[in-house]
């Protein structure tokens, strides 16, 4: 199939959250990846692509309900990444959840994409970059809590030199922002950074169990108040800014 193949689906076991059967998927970066969060399991599948996301997604989506043995109509809710990231790639991941949501009259949330790159640490205190291109970053830093990650620095764009502080100590970086401004943020952070955690992207498997983690109210039921977080909001420069 074009612009990438279906890795194998495999399956991952985590906690039991509070809703059981969550569908997620997330096209924020060249990865597209879809998960279904089931009775504490979870079934995913992705693959790295450059621009076929609006070809591989819907089929990647209907390959892991096929592996589950479920119809759309059988889960308890939608998530998406919501950003921040590629800006068609959020509209793609929106636009299928309002779609599948409208369809099948299932509640849907949007996912914090820097949060889900948090997820994948063990470690409880992290700070996440990723790489707005530019010369920019998508920056936020987190701590775990026992049902939850707190933002400690709220989702931004920045210049990597200008990233905000963070107070003490035994931090870890990841994320794309990471990978490309390695000297810039390690210098920044230093020495409170303990280390860096390199090849962080967002993927469905963090985004289902985050959104698994969230209370039913969380969810909007009219699929219409799901939208993006694009944080960028210009793109282009007038030839007098550049």
């Amino acid at each position: 199939m074009a612009g990438g193949h279906f890795t194998r689906v495999s399956y991952v076991l985590v906690t039991l959250f509070t809703i059981l059967k969550i569908l997620a998927f997330d096209t924020s970066t060249e990865y597209c990846s879809v998960a279904l969060f089931l009775d504490g399991k979870i079934i995913k599948t992705e693959t790295h692509t450059g621009q076929g996301h609006s070809e591989l997604l819907l089929p990647m989506v209907q390959k892991t309900l096929d592996e589950a043995e479920l119809e759309i109509t059988g889960i308890d809710g939608i998530a998406f990444g919501a950003g921040p990231g590629s800006f068609t790639g959020l509209r793609i991941a929106c636009g299928v959840a309002q779609g599948l949501s409208f369809a099948a009259n299932l509640p849907v949330i949007g996912i914090s994409t820097l949060e889900a790159v948090a997820q994948q640490s063990t470690h409880d205190k992290v700070i996440v970059a990723l790489d707005a291109r530019m010369g920019e970053i998508y920056h936020a830093a987190y701590i775990r809590h026992p049902d939850n990650w707190q933002a400690v620095s709220e989702p931004m764009l920045c210049a990597p030199q200008h990233a905000p502080v963070v107070s003490g100590a035994q931090w870890i970086g990841c994320g794309s922002g990471f990978d490309k401004y390695d000297r810039v943020l390690s210098e920044r952070y230093a020495p409170d950074l303990l280390k860096i955690d390199y090849n962080r992207y967002p993927h469905a498997q963090e985004i289902a169990q985050l959104a698994a983690a969230r209370p039913l109210e969380a969810f909007n039921t009219d699929p219409a108040q799901a939208a993006p977080v694009y944080i960028r909001n210009k793109v282009a420069l007038k030839e007098s800014e550049r």
